[in-house]
């Protein structure tokens, strides 16, 4: 079975931003009255989850995927660094399935935002935020995000390096992208969130995000951003072999320095700020480990 358009989806955005405001351009076929349209193909969730596999294979960085149950397809979306040949190149690892795949283009690059809450800094040289403050009954420790914490760093408060915070006790990355820090100082570690305009959130439980929840992020980059999940269970190829699944995909912005922030809603802790696209003037395609799968891994609640 045919779709009535031969060719495949291809939804060239202006951006993830544009698209939350209603400003996406839709191509509409106006069939003759004399033609009949041809029945639209539609695929299982095994071919679905096939194809999806097909794309992990074609190991093009600067993408991002999931099943689209509502489109009954796998939403691919390609930031600027990914050209033609590429795209070919993702369709032809689907093969006979490659009318099940939405390519969209993302404006800016796919990246980890390394560079999260309050602003923590690596005695190996790079600048994260933290996430959420945890215990496991007997230690403190926050969760961040696992590009920060591999290599196992120490971690402090500033960027001078004199104020001591603790070690790395655990980091999955990539796979996954979470990591833990030990709290082996007096360092205050209250179970808030900063919203970056002279208050914070008491954070209370953690949850899974839903599509459609509205949500924010704070991180020592912008600060505290806004927006509303726009899909679950998605992988995302950073390159040089750093893929990452399972992850949230929203449209709060956030930058370079914002890698680990919380991603909450209301007083529920959600995520963890991976990376994306774009930035905090244009774009904003943003993507957030689940927090309940890191502190399950790692035994610890909310603070």
């Amino acid at each position: 079975m045919k779709r009535t358009n031969p060719h495949r989806r291809f939804s060239r955005r202006l951006g993830l931003t544009a698209a939350a405001s209603g400003l996406v351009a839709i191509a509409a076929f106006v069939l003759p009255t004399s033609a009949q349209a041809e029945p639209v193909q539609t695929f299982s969730t095994a071919q679905l989850s096939t194809v999806s596999d097909a794309v992990l294979t074609a190991d093009i960085g600067g993408t991002a995927w999931g099943i689209d149950k509502a489109t009954n397809s796998v939403v691919v979306s390609v930031d600027e660094t990914v050209t033609e040949a590429e795209i070919a190149q993702i369709e032809a690892s689907a093969a006979g399935l490659a009318d099940a795949l939405t390519i969209e283009r993302l404006d800016g690059t796919l990246q980890r935002f390394l560079a999260g809450g309050d602003a923590i800094y690596a005695d190996a040289g790079w600048r994260c935020s933290a996430g959420f403050n945890v215990t496991n009954g007997s230690s403190d420790f926050f969760i961040t995000a696992g590009h920060c914490t591999d290599g196992f760093p120490d971690w402090y408060t500033n960027s001078s390096l004199s104020t001591y915070i603790g070690p790395t006790t655990g980091s999955s990355f990539p796979g996954n992208d979470y990591g833990i820090v030990r709290y082996d100082s007096s360092v205050s570690r209250p179970g808030v969130v900063n919203l970056y305009n002279g208050s914070t959130r008491d954070i209370t439980s953690f949850a899974n995000a839903t599509v459609g929840q509205s949500v924010q992020r704070s991180g020592s980059t912008t600060g505290l951003r806004s927006g509303t999940v726009q899909a679950l269970n998605q992988t995302v190829n950073y390159g040089g072999g750093d893929i990452v699944s399972g992850l949230t995909r929203t449209n709060a912005c956030a930058e370079p320095g914002d890698s680990g922030g919380p991603f909450f809603s209301g007083s529920v802790g959600l995520g963890l700020t991976s990376g994306g696209s774009g930035n905090c003037s244009f774009g904003g395609t943003t993507f957030y480990q689940p927090i309940v799968e890191a502190a399950n891994a790692y035994g610890v609640r909310v603070l």
